[in-house]
């Protein structure tokens, strides 16, 4: 069982090579356009002084550089990177859990809670009294404008 796990780790790790060496690993030779041969009558010096240029191999055999991952961030690679993570860091981590833990444990601005526990004790009490919950004149009739009959 150990076994077949450690043959599985080196497995994966020699797929993950190229992609822990970076960018530069995992690019392939791209071409634009065919290579002269021998026999072709064009030599390269007439290529090159009426021809289309040519890209340099660096930057022909680079997708990276030809079609670069970017965030939008900045035009710099590494820079546009760090920014998109800062900026994901702070928008999910600061903003959507820190802020909902804040929202969460923020003090009862309508004091709902307080006015439901001291109504539930007030119950209990007039109960343990024998009192009704809510006395029949609740309001003082004398105190109440009723309007006329008519």
């Amino acid at each position: 069982m150990a076994m077949s796990l450690c043959v599985r780790a080196l497995r994966l790790t020699r797929a993950a090579r190229p992609l822990l060496r970076g960018p530069a690993a995992l690019t392939r030779s791209v071409h634009t356009a065919p290579r002269p041969s021998a026999s072709s009558s064009v030599t390269a010096e007439h290529q090159h002084a009426g021809g289309p240029e040519e890209e340099p191999e660096d930057e022909v055999n680079n997708m990276f550089l030809k079609n670069p991952d970017s965030f939008g961030f900045s035009d710099d690679p590494e820079a546009d990177l760090w920014n998109a993570r800062f900026t994901f860091f702070t928008s999910i981590t600061l903003c959507l859990v820190l802020g909902t833990v804040f929202v969460y444990y923020i003090p009862d601005p309508r004091m709902t809670h307080w006015a439901r526990k001291e109504a539930e004790r007030l119950v209990k009490l007039r109960e343990a009294q024998g009192l009704p919950v809510i006395p029949k004149n609740y309001y003082d009739p004398d105190s109440l404008v009723l309007p006329d009959d008519d």
